[in-house]
């Protein structure tokens, strides 16, 4: 089997040693095999951190994908797999919904031209704050 240290590991998934360590602490990464004092980890922990950062970009927090990742080594994982992913799908789409509406507002504030806060129509109904 082949291992990396967390130097070569950190280049080939672009993180720093310290991001890998603290995976490891958390229980994202198994414990570091040790050789001659460094850490190494077995070759396909690229490929675990690759599945950990699309989880993250997918809004899984820490606690999701560390309970992912254990459940994979159960027989349950895609009962598992499922279930989060159902209950994930919402926040995702209610996430979508937010960013677009923020999209189509700041699209309007370009095409709006005024450049101005004091006099933009389409900040018109909107109170100013007491002070």
């Amino acid at each position: 089997m082949r291992y990396l240290g967390i130097g070569d590991l950190a280049r080939q998934v672009r993180m720093r040693p310290s991001a890998l360590r603290y995976y490891e602490s958390v229980g994202l990464l198994p414990a570091a095999h040790r050789e001659g004092g460094r850490r190494v980890w077995p070759a396909t922990a690229v490929r675990r951190i690759a599945l950990i950062k699309m989880a993250q970009r997918a809004g899984f927090t820490l606690a999701e994908i560390r309970g992912l990742l254990a459940a994979d080594t159960s027989r349950g994982a895609t009962r598992q797999w499922r279930e989060l992913a159902a209950r994930k799908l919402p926040e995702l789409d209610e996430f979508i919904a937010q960013t677009q509406a923020l999209r189509a507002a700041v699209a309007a504030c370009l095409d709006c031209g005024c450049m101005n806060f004091e006099n933009c129509e389409l900040l018109t109904g909107v109170p100013d704050a007491d002070v």
